[in-house]
Parts: structure tokens; sequence; C-alpha cells
């Protein structure tokens, strides 16, 4: 198997070389990362020795996934992401969100940043997924946004996906109120995904930040958008899903948030829209019904002396400290 000791000499080098060799969500790799740490697990994988918890043909595909790219295709990977001016986030960083350490072993090995990089470190209760279908109807779009404007107004952070409909909106009237707002992608950072959404996502990573847990230049697929709901789910101390069919990738985002203990918030629609079985559905299942901000958060804000605080000068303040911050820290 090829050398990989001359890239991987550091912890945040060898995170960085695992996302550009191993799918995100290995559950497999997330537990001898856990237990090993990076460095020892890139040992492990260049070794024959058993691996723990895998019988001899296990290991063998777990390490051929080490074997995917060689030694100098890393070294340029992480050499053009420096230049790009992209940083990374892992576990002991000051802005490493804590609450992703409740996926234990589906924790992302690292995550790839452009932007406001402090917000990850806010209070849990702070961010807010808004969620939902691509095809929304007018109805979706005007309540998303409706919605993340008023959180934004309540100082919270807006995270969403960077999709067509929903998410697109709830961004858009976010940066439009002034607020925060997240892009949790399931492509590279430096590949802004849909196409046509390229400006919209270009000013989150100016504005706000965009992150995730795949390397520069990758590309979305069914797999990472999948393994992406977690990130949403866990991000946030709510997930409230707009509009969403049944079978959605917005409700996988639900469940996995009431896997986690987040609160779950649905919006109704009409009995006769494909669009509002989903949140039909979650209302069932006992989530909050969402009709305004105010069933998400204290319609006066934050608590204490920050609520009477100017909301467009406090959020202002704000993100002049999280750009002074976050210029790419620790970027590479």
């Amino acid at each position: 198997m090829t050398n990989l000791s001359d890239v991987v000499q550091d912890e945040r080098t060898a995170r960085m070389a695992l996302s550009m060799l191993v799918e995100p969500d290995d559950t497999v790799t997330g537990r001898l990362l856990g237990e090993l740490g990076a460095l020892e697990l890139f040992r492990l994988a260049g070794r024959d020795d058993v691996v723990p918890g895998l019988s001899t043909v296990d290991a063998h595909v777990w390490r051929s996934q080490f074997q995917r790219s060689d030694t100098r295709t890393l070294e340029q990977n992480i050499a053009a992401a420096e230049r790009a001016g992209i940083g990374t986030l892992i576990p002991g960083d000051k802005e490493w969100p804590s609450a992703l350490d409740d996926l234990g072993d589906r924790r992302p090995y690292v995550l790839w940043t452009r932007g406001a990089t402090s917000f990850l470190a806010r209070p849990l209760t702070d961010l807010v997924t808004v969620t939902g279908a691509r095809a929304a109807t007018s109805y979706g779009e005007h309540v998303a946004a409706e919605l993340a404007s008023d959180l934004a107004n309540a100082e919270r952070i807006v995270v969403a996906g960077g999709a067509y409909g929903i998410e697109g909106a709830a961004h858009r009237a976010a940066l439009a109120s002034g607020g925060d707002t997240i892009a949790v992608m399931a492509n590279g950072v430096d590949r802004p995904y849909p196409m046509g959404h390229r400006e919209l996502l270009e000013r989150v990573a100016d504005l706000g930040l965009m992150v995730t847990e795949v390397p520069p230049g990758a590309v979305p697929t069914r797999h990472r958008f999948i393994a992406r709901a977690r990130l949403m789910a866990a991000l946030s101390a709510t997930t409230v899903v707009v509009e969403a069919g049944a079978r959605s990738g917005s409700m996988a985002v639900a469940r996995r948030a009431h896997e986690l203990g987040r609160t779950v918030g649905a919006v109704p629609g009409p009995v006769t829209s494909a669009t509002s079985a989903g949140p039909h559905q979650l209302l069932r299942d006992g989530a909050s019904l969402v009709a305004e901000a105010s069933d998400l958060v204290p319609p006066c804000g934050r608590e204490g002396t920050e609520a009477s605080q100017t909301p467009t000068a406090s959020r202002t303040s704000r993100r002049s400290s999280a750009d002074t911050e976050s210029t790419r820290a620790h970027a590479m």
C-alpha cells in the first residue's frame, strides 16, 4: 500500500487526508478515529495488524479505502486547499462545534470551512435548522422566508443546506434581514451546489459560513446528501421542516434531530398539498407545530440586556467580531 507517512505528520493533516480518502459517516473509521486518533489510524491502515472489532476480510476491505490515492496527489490537494484559503476545524479547536460530539462514532473527521467559523462556537440554542422541499410551493417559500427573517431579528443563526426551494428562501431572508446563516454542504466549499445558487452561496460564504465534511473539489452524491442530514440536525437545537414529501431528505434531517434529542418542528399546510405530507406526518408523530418564529424562540429575542439592544446594531457588531476572528482561522 502507498506510504502516506510523508503527508500525515500531525492530527490536523491526517484528518484532512482522511476526508479525502474515506467517505463521510463511515462508522468503522469513526470508531477507530475516536479510539486511536488520526495518526495511529493511518499507521494501522498501513500495517497488516489486526484491526480491532473487524474480521480479517472486513479489515482488508477497510484498508482498501486508503489505496485510492497516492502521496503526491494528497499533498497537491492539501496544498491547493491552503492556497485557496479554505479553513479546517478538528475536535479540540476553539471553534469546533461541540454539538457534533453528540454524534459519537459518526462525528465528522474534519470540517472544511469558508467564512465566520465563530458562528459554530455559539450556544446550541442560537442555531435553528430550516429545511424543506426543493420543489416548494409559493406558500412554503413565503413561510420559510418569514421564519428566517424573524429568527434573524431574534439573533438566531439560520442553518440550511443551500438547496432550491425552502432552504434557499431561508438563506436569502436571513441575509436580507442582516442576520447570520450557515450553509451545510454535501460537496466541497469551493464548488457551490446547486449551480443556480452559486451567487447566493458565495454571499453566504462572505457574510456567514459555508461548511462541509467533504474536501475541496468533492461533488455531491446520494451518500453525501444522506450523511449531511446528521450534521444539519446535530448543529442546531431545533429543526423545522416547512414543506417536504413523506420520504424526502428533509424528513431524514428531522429523524436525525429526533434521535439526537433535539426539538423538531413542522409547519402545517393544505391537506391537499403533497409537499405538506411530511410536516403533517411529523405533527402526528409529536413534532411541535410551527406557525411563526415565536413558536421557536421568545419574541423578545435573547435574555438579559442583549434583548434590549437594537437588533441591527447587535448583529453588525457580532458579525464584525466574527469576521475578525474567523479570517479563515486555521485557514490553511
